[in-house]
């Protein structure tokens, strides 16, 4: 007997003589609430996650203090920052100014609604149909968020950070969305559940067939629009802070200053579960012959991984300069994700699964 969420609060509602009607509103609170708590927990031991690589890599400690090798340094961090004193400038437009960090914060959130973590629908809170559609609608959404905030804070820094955000997010969500299309051609669905199965078996008894095999140019387009659309370094440059003392959110601090934080660091697992899912099979195993692993440790081992490289690249690269971004994501991206989509179509008419 398969456990689920809702089959555990339909039981406690019979013990409870609520009524039935009241399941599916339980269900998508007590789900959103879970989700919520793990992108806290993710994001807690991501920004962990960083600082001891990035001090590896830098021949440094790192955190090691707070609580047993320093793991609990964040969690000081995050409540030092909740303690601060929320400011608002006194030219800002109030109404604006608050509500920014929750458009930014809210699509990081939604996204997580369609990731399946592993097998079956208990592990993904809603599978739809168009699944690789909704996402690509959602990571859209934060730009207007942080337009807002730079407008809104009556400040210049914060001002020209936003507009460098606008024109480097619509110039990366391009090959980002093109990059997307190839797995949707291989699998013949949207669902990523779907896109996860289409990836199924191996090849000569050993190789697994992940649309990676097929689509490496893809994989790499996808991971280089991810860290723009990420905000990372090298392409970093609308909070650039020797440039623009910190961009767009110069002048938020306090509990606003930590939704932007946390929106963040919660992309960065997002666009790496979104790759692992599209072209590292999901929650597949390796082989079939390892298929006693639980699905969910695939999946979270997977991206991981892909957050490690992101780490790498951020701890080790320079910041590139903002012509040398968008002539990067115009000339060079988008013209190599339609030659990729034109291949995509080449081995599906040839190559039929």
């Amino acid at each position: 007997m398969q456990i689920t969420l809702t089959g555990i609060i339909r039981l406690v509602f019979e013990r409870l003589h609520i009524p039935a009607n009241w399941v599916a509103p339980t269900v998508m609170l007590v789900a959103s609430v879970i989700v919520l708590f793990f992108i806290l927990f993710v994001v807690l031991y991501l920004i962990y996650g960083l600082r001891k690589i990035m001090g590896w890599i830098q021949a440094r400690i790192g955190p090691n203090r707070v609580g047993p090798y320093g793991l609990a340094q964040t969690i000081a961090d995050a409540l030092k920052l909740l303690a601060k004193e929320d400011i608002m400038p006194a030219m800002a437009d109030k109404w604006p100014f608050i509500i920014a960090p929750i458009i930014v914060f809210v699509p990081a959130y939604m996204v997580y609604l369609v990731i399946p973590f592993g097998k079956g629908g208990s592990w993904v809170a809603q599978d739809l149909s168009i699944g690789v559609l909704y996402i690509s609608a959602i990571l859209s959404i934060p730009i207007i968020g942080i337009i807002t905030a730079g407008w809104a804070s009556n400040n210049k820094w914060s001002l020209l950070g936003s507009f460098r955000a606008a024109a480097q997010l619509v110039s990366y969500e391009v090959p980002l969305a093109l990059a997307m299309i190839p797995p949707v051609m291989l699998a013949g669905s949207m669902s990523l559940q779907g896109i996860v199965h289409a990836q199924q078996g191996v090849w000569f008894g050993i190789f697994p067939k992940w649309f990676l095999a097929t689509q490496i140019l893809g994989f790499a387009i996808y991971m280089m629009a991810a860290l723009a659309e990420s905000n990372l370094i090298p392409f970093d440059i609308m909070e650039a802070e020797s440039e623009l003392v910190a961009g767009f959110n110069t002048e938020y601090s306090g509990m606003k200053f930590a939704l932007f934080f946390l929106a963040e660091f919660a992309g960065m697992f997002t666009v790496s579960a979104i790759a692992a899912t599209l072209f590292l099979g999901g929650w597949l195993p390796i082989h079939p012959a390892l298929s006693f692993i639980p699905p969910v440790f695939w999946f979270l081992g997977k991206t991981l991984v892909l957050i490690f490289v992101l780490m790498w690249i951020r701890s080790t690269l320079p910041r590139v300069r903002v012509d040398q971004l968008m002539s990067f994501g115009w000339k060079v991206l988008i013209p190599l994700a339609l030659l990729n989509i034109v291949w995509t179509g080449a081995v599906v008419l040839f190559f039929p699964r």
